[in-house]
């Protein structure tokens, strides 16, 4: 038997919670549920979107985190994905929001990369990913 599972979203554990949500809704996420100082989960598009969660490093340290450092930002990144990267990338610079890798070709995709406030990369791409 093979139960349908779906992927709700990612929790990254963050410095500076008020400073993390500031950003992410700047990128145009929407917040759902604020539990600050401890945590605070953001939504993508509608109800039916997925989810970015953002920890307190403080709340990390007790489930045994011990640094939030360049290794561990660089190890994962947010995937997010629109239907016309160009918009985009001029909407959220009239925001003054630093695109760090701006609309490029990739063998595989369109994509432009930002990076939040702790490090994480924040990669835009057009189209579905995986579709064709």
């Amino acid at each position: 038997m093979n139960t349908d599972f779906r992927m709700e979203g990612l929790t990254l554990t963050v410095s500076d919670l008020k400073r993390s949500i500031d950003y992410y809704c700047a990128l145009g996420l929407k917040l759902e549920w604020d539990a600050a100082p401890h945590f605070a989960m953001l939504r993508v598009g509608d109800s039916n979107g997925g989810a970015l969660g953002l920890l307190s490093f403080a709340d990390a340290q007790a489930e045994g985190v011990t640094e939030i450092g360049p290794l561990q930002a660089r190890g994962l990144h947010v995937e997010l994905s629109t239907d016309d990267l160009d918009a985009l990338y001029s909407e959220l610079l009239a925001k003054n929001i630093v695109i760090d890798v701006p609309p490029h070709e990739e063998k595989w995709e369109r994509a432009m990369t930002a990076f939040d406030p702790d490090g994480y990369s924040v990669e835009f791409s057009e189209g579905r990913r995986g579709k064709q």
